[in-house]
């Protein structure tokens, strides 16, 4: 199950757009498998398994950059954001509703 847990978390995070962010949480009650925490975990475990998955574009449902510390270095969370557009201040996106992205079944064919 991990690993089949773990795949679908990653198809969902490759799906957020250039330039948008999304939450643990969304991803979490979109797959109807578990927690926000567990999101948080498998995207952890993508950073040797599956580099190409943009991790960076997943924060906490306030916007703030919670897993920026999972990064070989804090700050390059942050400005792979702002390289795609992303406003952010004091480790939280700054226009966050404006940039969030919410996953729909449609996005999935």
């Amino acid at each position: 199950m991990e690993n089949n847990y773990h795949e679908l978390v990653y198809e969902c995070t490759r799906k957020i757009p250039f330039g948008k962010v999304c939450t643990y949480g969304l991803i979490a009650d979109f797959l109807g498998l578990g927690s926000a925490r567990m999101v948080g975990w498998a995207l952890n475990k993508s950073f040797s398994s599956q580099p190409e998955v943009p991790a960076h574009r997943v924060v906490n449902r306030k916007g703030e950059l919670s897993g920026r510390n999972h990064f070989s270095s804090p700050d390059i969370m942050q400005k792979r954001l702002e390289a795609e557009g992303i406003r952010v201040e004091n480790d939280k996106v700054k226009n966050f509703e404006d940039v969030l992205w919410r996953p729909q079944l449609e996005d999935f064919d």
